[in-house]
């Protein structure tokens, strides 16, 4: 397919720029695959679509406060600093963004609030990409505490267009993220409460983990026509051996497994065995997902309504059959459902 087959017009006023009140009662678009039926629920309605022995693959990944702000030596130029991963754990090492770029070259300095805190830039890896090193001595544990004390939640500023607010560091992380490594939420799992989890458990829906960690390439434009020539960042995951036993139990029994989101499906997609059940499995993935392709392990998709041309939209369009989700897209604009990562959500099953 063509990149040109995911344009549409989005109206700047259906990316929402804030969390529903309530996580669960965000809106809930449910395509149905077979019949091309499309309902229109609310997302604690969910439990409805599942039954007993259904499971639920969750990306447990935790989002840090990536963003952080600091200043250039001598000049005390302000300086967005945002940490993309963790290249040497023991001397401090880490892979960021900065901005503005043209200011920071090899051999600068950054300070960072009224703390001790301070990074030399090592080397350049793209126009805004750089490898700092952070000047500290303490036990690591105290560093990563200063270090995220410092930083703010990296809400993505290209699409949520207002300042961060204290509500952020709550509402852009999943209820169950547990394994820290995230520049971005998880978006469709934004939408479970304590109280859904726990219907869940009561019906006999299990819920089984994995982690990958979500780069900024989730946000990265694509930027040629032939989707074939598009890479993916790679990004880091791990799928446990237990939740393959729960997942290939489920699929012996012709039970449904729902992934939770773009990212459970790119990694059970990226471990997949021989004889077409979920491995145990951690490593990178670069895996790119786009019509026409064959899943394997998941049979139903919880996902976000996304933006024009994106690398996730293009994944819920193999999902759902191309025309169907673009049918979806344009009653979704219609309705005014909410996009992107504090929006509402789409079941396709």
């Amino acid at each position: 397919m063509k990149l040109s087959e995911f344009k549409f017009e989005l109206p700047e006023n259906l990316v929402a720029q804030h969390p529903a009140k309530n996580r669960d009662e965000s809106r809930l678009m449910v395509l149905h695959r077979d019949s091309g039926k499309i309902e229109h629920r609310t997302f604690k309605d969910i439990l409805e679509y599942f039954d007993e022995g259904d499971v639920f693959v969750v990306n447990d990944t935790k989002v840090f406060p990536a963003r952080m702000f600091g200043n250039k030596e001598k000049t005390g130029a302000q300086i967005e600093v945002f940490l993309l991963r963790e290249l040497n754990t023991e001397i401090h090492l880490w892979d960021v963004l900065v901005d503005p770029a043209r200011k920071i070259r090899v051999g600068n300095k950054l300070y960072f609030g009224e703390s001790d805190m301070v990074a030399e830039v090592i080397d350049n890896t793209t126009s805004r990409g750089r490898t700092i090193k952070f000047l500290y001595d303490g036990p690591p544990e105290d560093f990563y505490k200063a270090l995220y004390s410092l930083g703010e939640t990296p809400i993505p500023k290209e699409f949520i267009t207002r300042d961060t607010e204290a509500a952020d560091k709550e509402r852009y992380q999943t209820i169950y993220a547990n394994n820290i490594g995230a520049v971005a939420a998880p978006s469709a799992g934004l939408h479970f409460t304590r109280e859904v989890m726990k219907r869940l458990e009561i019906k006999g829906i299990e819920v089984a983990p994995v982690t990958l960690h979500i780069g900024l390439g989730t946000f990265r434009t694509v930027d040629v026509e032939d989707l074939t020539k598009h890479k993916m960042d790679s990004e880091n995951f791990v799928v446990p051996g237990t939740t393959a036993v729960v997942v290939n139990k489920a699929l012996d029994t012709k039970k449904r497994v729902c992934a939770i989101g773009t990212t459970a499906m790119r990694a059970m997609e990226s471990s997949v065995s021989a004889h077409t059940r979920l491995k145990a499995n951690e490593g990178w993935t670069d895996r790119f997902i786009f019509p026409p392709y064959d899943f394997k392990i998941a049979n139903a998709l919880l996902t976000n309504f996304h933006t024009p041309e994106s690398t996730l939209m293009m994944m819920a369009s193999a999902f759902a059959g191309h025309d169907l989700l673009i049918e979806a897209y344009k009653l979704a604009i219609k309705e005014k459902y909410r996009f992107f990562s504090y929006g509402d959500a789409m079941l396709i099953i």
